[in-house]
């Protein structure tokens, strides 16, 4: 790589750790604010003006631009990361193996999260009429773009809602589950049929997704005024019990990525791949401790192939082919955060999921971890989408943005490790019957 490009890629992870930065002087701007107000002035009528007027306005105007996006986002993302597996048919086994993997295991590690979620529920013990005097002001604010989505459908009912009559009606009633398997299954089609106008569907269809993903860059510059303002009000109205809260969704997520990452991942190397696991995290922890520090799982691919080739031994193409899609399409790590943060939030303000909505959540944090990694905070408009139709304020994002930056470095370090796990994996079980290529040398 020459060093212009390097010099441009290095761009984008300045101006992303320069707004981490802002996220986090808002965050805390807001935290201790709200706090000073509810210690010294929590009845005080200027605050309840100040919240109704001001701060909330703000935040619900930066939730309703990341709806506007969040969808075509997601169709776009999901229609081309499946469109670009288009060496399954030159791959064979190790394409499908690899379509198997992603959703098997990313299902497994969000699986683990809800459980870990569920079981040591930090998100319990709140003051509860706090919380539902701040649930009854986001449904004002908000019902009208969550409101139909809120009506869970049950049994045979929930399946065949899966498959939308019509796609147009699914996105206007914010149908997330439909309308993503329309686009897997479109996404599908695409990979099919190779003639120049679909490659033409395909080129305009990805300027859909870099359109989407350019506008929400510019929407989450607003994220510090509107974290400002989520935390003011949320610490306005519950005070010193939201920093123990918040310390216990840390721990949690931590739990959950650690279970996948020692847990998981060991079980898959031992007796999958035949593989030691103590070797294995021998071999990548160059890959580790770049993906920790960067938190981006495009900055490490590199890496990642070179140690794939040079440590792990692993065959050329199988290793290109698994790490380049499971770059954007394997985030274990995002999908587990999102779940447990949904589940967390849901816990904080008292809004009981049934087994239905959580499986919902399940599902659809493992459609949206493919193709939506890269996009600076790529998690927020997702996880803001799913509290939004499953009933909890989508403002409790709020909570979790401002030690976001340190758990992303967690989860892309999970992301990146899962790829190589899968890689091995895939490797092992397609028995090197796919013919090998030399490296390519840039």
């Amino acid at each position: 790589m020459s060093q212009t490009t390097e010099h441009r890629a290095s761009e984008p992870e300045k101006g992303h750790s320069r707004l981490q930065w802002r996220i986090l002087i808002g965050f805390v701007a807001g935290l201790t604010l709200g706090l000073l107000t509810y210690t010294f002035a929590r009845d005080a009528q200027w605050v309840a003006g100040l919240i109704a007027y001001v701060t909330m306005p703000v935040g619900q105007i930066f939730l309703r631009l990341l709806f506007m996006l969040v969808l075509p986002l997601l169709f776009s993302a999901l229609v081309i990361g499946i469109a670009e597996m288009g060496e399954i048919s030159a791959l064979r086994r190790v394409g499908a193996a690899t379509l198997v993997y992603t959703f098997v295991v990313s299902g497994i590690a969000v699986a683990i999260s809800l459980l870990v979620v569920n079981t040591i529920r930090p998100g319990d013990g709140v003051d509860r009429q706090a919380a539902q005097d701040l649930l009854a002001k986001g449904a004002d604010s908000a019902g009208s773009i969550l409101q139909s989505s809120t009506k869970a459908a049950s049994g045979v009912d929930a399946v065949l809602a899966l498959v939308p009559s019509n796609v147009v009606t699914a996105m206007s009633n914010n149908d997330i589950l439909a309308v993503m398997f329309f686009a897997l299954f479109f996404g599908i089609g695409l990979l099919l049929v190779k003639t120049p106008s679909t490659q033409t569907l395909k080129g305009a269809i990805e300027g859909i997704f870099e359109v989407a993903m350019k506008l929400i860059g510019l929407v989450i510059q607003l994220a510090p005024f509107a974290i400002f303002c989520f935390m003011f009000n949320l610490s306005a109205q519950f005070g010193w019990d939201l920093l123990g809260k918040l310390a216990a969704f840390v721990g949690v997520v931590l739990l959950a990525l650690g279970l996948q990452m020692f847990g998981v991942y060991p079980a898959l190397l031992a007796f999958v791949a035949r593989k030691s696991p103590v070797a294995f995290f021998r071999q990548t922890r160059e890959v580790s401790v770049l993906a920790f520090s960067t938190a981006s799982s495009n900055a490490t691919l590199p890496t990642s192939l070179r140690v794939a080739d040079e440590e792990l031994k692993l065959p050329n193409r199988v290793a290109r082919f698994v790490l380049t899609i499971g770059a954007t399409a394997n985030q274990n790590g995002t999908a587990m955060f999102e779940g447990v943060t949904v589940i967390f939030l849901a816990q904080f303000f008292g809004v009981e999921l049934s087994l239905g909505q959580q499986l919902y959540v399940m599902v659809i944090c493992i459609l949206a971890g493919i193709g939506t990694a890269g996009v600076p905070a790529g998690s927020l408009p997702v996880v803001a989408l799913i509290l939004g139709s499953v009933g909890v304020p989508p403002e409790g994002i709020g909570l979790i943005i401002g030690v976001d930056r340190f758990l992303d470095m967690c989860r892309t370090t999970l992301n990146v490790i899962g790829d190589l796990v899968c890689a091995t994996v895939i490797s092992a079980v397609s028995g090197g019957s796919e013919q090998d290529e030399p490296a390519v040398r840039t």
